[in-house]
């Protein structure tokens, strides 16, 4: 089974092809604004280099969010192109699921992305990776208030959030993370939208 996996939610292109179990190649790079131009002539890199045909995957991992408005159409947009185009079946997770599944030996994962202006996107996850605080856009204190009572977390970051416990850098482990969702139910491509957590500026402005 060839799974093609893609996260553009944040600066960063995250991408791979993990045919059964194994990476057979992967994409890690930091483009900030150039990330729209940069992310498709990438994946097709992927292609190139693994000598793996656009038809011969079997199922797409996309992450719909949160974080970056602008890059998480980017990815959404390519992959539902893609799927359509080639029957492929196609399965969303979220960027905090990501993050949570490629850290290990903690009690509990909470994944941090900064939404700016005090509040972030986060959950909580178990040590089997399920959500005991789900998926949301929240005040940073109102969680570090709930982390007082909670023992053994490791905070995954990218970014500048001053926490009181355990930080490390996210850096993701496609291969876990394609294994933990290869069996996730598909979505109809026509059916996949972002997943936010919060209004956009221009929907706030108009409200």
């Amino acid at each position: 089974m060839k799974v093609l996996y893609i996260d553009t939610s944040s600066s960063f292109l995250y991408a791979g092809i993990v045919e059964n179990g194994r990476l057979l190649v992967e994409c890690q790079k930091y483009y900030a604004q150039d990330l729209s131009k940069e992310a498709l002539p990438e994946i097709i890199k992927l292609f190139e280099i693994s000598k793996v045909l656009p038809k011969q995957i079997d199922k797409i991992i996309v992450v719909n969010g949160p974080g970056s408005f602008t890059g998480i159409r980017i990815g959404i947009t390519i992959v539902k192109v893609y799927a359509w185009s080639l029957n492929i079946p196609i399965t969303t997770i979220t960027s905090l699921e990501a993050m949570a599944i490629s850290t290990h030996n903690h009690k509990y994962y909470v994944p941090m992305i900064d939404a700016r202006r005090g509040y972030i996107y986060t959950a909580i996850y178990d040590d089997n990776y399920r959500p005991i605080l789900l998926p949301q856009h929240v005040k940073l204190e109102k969680v570090l208030q709930k982390l007082e009572d909670i023992n053994d977390y490791i905070v995954i970051t990218n970014d500048d959030i001053m926490v009181h416990g355990s930080k490390e850098q996210y850096k993701p482990d496609i291969v876990k993370i394609v294994n933990f969702f290869k069996e996730k139910e598909a979505i109809n491509p026509h059916f996949i939208n972002p997943s936010y957590l919060k209004l956009t500026e221009a929907e706030e402005s108009r409200q």
